[in-house]
């Protein structure tokens, strides 16, 4: 198998885990009365336990390596920023978008972060953006105002804490997935997320305090949350993390949006959130944005 294939795979699958992982914390939400501050950092914290657990038993030197400050102190200031800027607020902002709109919209605003990268390439190659470039900046703005607005220039489909906390996430996005490059050379990519969960699950912890809040989950809540950690937490972002060294962060967000797919085919058939037609033509819009960036690797440029 290619790495090109490789790749695709790993990212596909990857988003089509967190689209059912959305889509159960949209469950968790609005059928088990859950709060975001409560479910992020315990979802976090068992799944950086899991991850890192692995490793003491596996290999105990190299779960500690990337905290080697001799020999090299930036490996430890980039797995901070990875885990906490990146992985951990993207975890939060992610699923507190879903609490106050729902899984669909939380994943579609999420996958703009291509435009993002697409500015600090820009950035970083000193050029200005192709015109295809300029096109696909414009689809992701109309797709958002058509999710957002449903067509109409006077009110608003979802809150704008939603849409401010979803184009959030999607700058937390840009971070994980181009920050990490470094590092993704030197240690598996499994021992990463590991670390960077459990950094968040502590934040979140202390700044959250959700054992103060009174919340014991039912016996349906505590497979929730295990569908969450496992499937969320565990095996996405070590698919989707594992795919993108191979295929590039360009590619790989094409391929990410079986996520937000998965998410609104699962939210609307399984817990009736609505889909409407305006709500496809924004998906259209974000779906051809992420074929347009895609077009530098397709035709023979390195992806980046």
């Amino acid at each position: 198998m290619s790495d090109r294939v490789k790749g695709a795979c790993l990212t596909m699958g990857g988003a089509a885990c967190w689209g059912i992982s959305g889509c159960m914390g949209q469950y968790l939400f609005t059928r088990e009365n859950m709060d975001s501050t409560w479910l992020v950092p315990i979802r976090l914290l068992l799944a950086g336990l899991l991850l890192c657990g692995y490793y003491f038993f596996k290999d105990r030197k190299q779960l500690f390596a990337p905290w080697n400050w001799k020999a090299d102190p930036r490996n430890t200031i980039d797995l901070l920023v990875y885990g906490l800027a990146g992985v951990s607020f993207c975890q939060f902002l992610y699923f507190l978008t879903i609490q106050l709109s729902t899984a669909g919209i939380a994943t579609i605003l999420q996958d703009l972060s291509p435009v993002l990268i697409l500015l600090v390439l820009c950035l970083q190659q000193r050029r200005t953006p192709r015109l295809f470039e300029l096109c696909s900046i414009l689809l992701a703005l109309l797709g958002v105002f058509l999710l957002t607005t449903h067509g109409s220039l006077t009110s608003l489909a979802v809150s704008p804490a939603a849409l401010a906390a979803g184009l959030v996430c999607a700058c937390t996005v840009v971070i994980y997935t181009m920050w990490p490059k470094r590092l993704q050379a030197q240690y598996p990519t499994p021992l990463l997320q590991g670390w960077a969960f459990l950094l968040g699950g502590a934040a979140f912890h202390l700044i959250f305090r959700p054992w103060t809040m009174g919340y014991v989950p039912s016996a349906v809540g505590v497979i929730g949350i295990l569908v969450v950690v496992l499937v969320g937490n565990v095996t996405a972002f070590s698919l989707y993390m594992s795919g993108v060294p191979l295929i590039g962060p360009q590619r790989a967000s094409l391929y990410s949006f079986a996520e937000p797919v998965t998410a609104a085919i699962l939210s609307t058939l399984l817990l009736g959130s609505p889909f409407t037609l305006w709500d496809a033509l924004g998906f259209g819009c974000i779906f051809v944005m992420l074929v347009l960036l895609s077009l530098p690797a397709r035709s023979g440029s390195p992806a980046k």
